[in-house]
């Protein structure tokens, strides 16, 4: 997937393709009122970092270069989308990973860091961060984890306080999986960090509060493309018109190396669990016990090789209607998680170095729309439903530019109308 976004931003730096699913790139936003006609591209309306400024650097537990790597993943076409670029391709080496085959079962790293101890392990990364900054005369660094979920670990004591975690790191506790270490380098250096996997990375009481003394700011988890993309879409429609819901079963057909890694129970239950939380937050069974407070929510994942990276998910779902009526809803979804991947990618690294830049320190939840289980501070329950997490998005836009907020009420043009028709 990482070669995927790379290859696409500079195929669209050099005018081949376009940014098709970036937010950053294609999308717009309304300001003021809709009389007034202001809708201008995000690109425009703040000041994002610009394609052209964007260097990439990676580490990988493989050593293959962002072209070898493109060829091996077989998500691009070759000759269309490969070949044009190679020689930029060729020249991004990926830098020896933090890599322990007890969190990622499935696969056997090569390319990866000497020794076990992951203090080492911190700081190797640390010093990674500090010598690529200053090799590509960066003035600012983005982290977006986008490497393969790890196994299911429970939060503990060891994740509640910095002190703790980091006295953990020092005793090389079983329950520091390496990208908490990706994480926690990336805050102690100043470094805004994204998780696109499921797995605990940053979502921690240790590592949130690092992030916020630090005003570094951060976002996760699980990048939300297929399947789950689906869901926050149909979800929020049911019980927007209160029809019921009995079960929702998903299975879910892959054959890349996410499907791979995924066919370990270890790493399955931590997908599980992304999964799994979204329709009981969008759905909110508590408060509408009669709808939802028993439906059935089963998910599957099949590792079928043939497949390759055109994943299938399918859906089956029972609904309830008028009279308890039994009604039916079958989706289908034919999609490529790393083409849908990519441009978020790209509009997290974007927006996360513009929070970065507007002293946005902490947990970034107006970039929930982008993830499948987002941070929300200590209290609140994430917001899950696609809509409310985009209108999130563009407000705090507005906010920052000093625009004021849309409500959507609508009712002031009307009231005008009528105030004007009085003669007040």
């Amino acid at each position: 997937m990482s070669t995927t976004f790379i290859a696409g931003v500079e195929l669209v730096r050099r005018g081949i393709s376009r940014p098709i699913g970036s937010v950053t790139q294609m999308g717009t936003i309304r300001l003021g009122k809709r009389t007034e006609g202001r809708v201008p591209r995000i690109q425009d309306f703040v000041p994002l970092a610009s394609l052209n400024d964007v260097v990439f650097g990676a580490w990988d537990p493989f050593p293959a270069n962002a072209y070898e790597s493109a060829l091996v993943s077989g998500v691009l076409n070759r000759h269309e989308h490969i070949e044009p670029i190679a020689d930029f391709l060729m020249g991004i080496e990926p830098m020896k990973a933090v890599f322990d085959q007890n969190y990622v079962k499935k696969l056997e790293g090569t390319h990866v860091k000497p020794g076990t101890s992951k203090r080492a392990w911190a700081e190797a990364l640390r010093e990674d961060i500090r010598t690529f900054k200053a090799e590509k005369g960066c003035d600012r660094l983005v982290m977006v984890w986008c490497g393969s979920t790890e196994i299911y670990i429970k939060q503990s004591e060891i994740h509640q306080t910095i002190e703790a975690f980091e006295a953990a790191i020092d005793a090389d506790h079983p329950d520091v999986a390496p990208s908490m270490l990706y994480a926690y380098a990336a805050i102690m250096e100043g470094v805004p960090y994204a998780n696109g996997a499921p797995n605990l990375s940053v979502d921690f009481p240790a590592l949130m509060k690092l992030a916020e003394e630090r005003g570094v700011p951060i976002a996760g988890k699980d990048f939300k493309t297929g399947q789950t993309l689906m869901k926050t879409i149909i979800a929020p429609g049911l019980k927007a018109r209160m029809l019921g819901l009995d079960g929702w079963f998903s299975t879910n057909i892959l054959g890349n190396r996410d499907g791979e890694v995924l066919d370990d129970p270890g790493s399955f239950k931590t997908k599980e669990e992304s999964k799994l939380s979204v329709l009981e937050h969008i759905l909110q069974p508590a408060t509408y016990p009669e709808l939802y407070g028993k439906f059935s929510h089963v998910v599957r994942i099949n590792y079928y090789p043939p497949r390759g990276d055109a994943k299938e998910g399918w859906d089956s779902i029972d609904i309830r209607g008028w009279l308890d009526y039994p009604m039916q809803i079958k989706v289908d979804f034919l999609c490529r998680d790393s083409i849908l991947a990519a441009p978020i990618v790209l509009d997290l690294a974007l927006f996360l170095d513009l929070a970065s830049r507007a002293g946005m320190g902490g947990i970034q939840e107006w970039l929930s729309f982008y993830l499948k289980s987002p941070l929300a501070a200590e209290g609140l329950y994430p917001e899950h439903d696609l809509f409310i997490q985009q209108m999130k998005l563009k407000n705090t836009l507005r906010w920052m530019m000093g625009e004021d907020q849309i409500t959507h009420l609508g009712l002031d043009y009307y009231l005008e109308d009528a105030n004007t028709m009085a003669g007040v």
